[in-house]
């Protein structure tokens, strides 16, 4: 198991487009992805869970993987949103 925080740096936080980015990348994998708040914990491969999470610009979240490819998924979601979602 992998953990990662990372500092969502645009403007949206994690709504409707960002979401659906991060989920969409998050499902390219076999390893399972949740990622936390501060008060919340949620499957990173459902948009519902990751919209649910209210994380906007500014706020502090946690990756969790675990998985075979759970390196390269932590990697991969934390450069996009380290990026502002901008790579894509």
């Amino acid at each position: 198991m992998l953990k990662k925080e990372v500092i969502l740096v645009n403007d949206e936080g994690l709504q409707l487009r960002p979401a659906a980015i991060f989920v969409k990348i998050a499902n390219k994998y076999d390893s399972d992805i949740e990622v936390e708040t501060l008060n919340k914990r949620v499957n990173g491969k459902s948009i519902i869970g990751i919209m649910s999470l209210g994380a906007f610009k500014g706020e502090k979240i946690t990756l969790i993987a675990k998985g075979r490819d759970e390196k390269e998924l932590i990697e991969k979601l934390s450069a996009i949103i380290e990026s502002g979602f901008k790579e894509v």
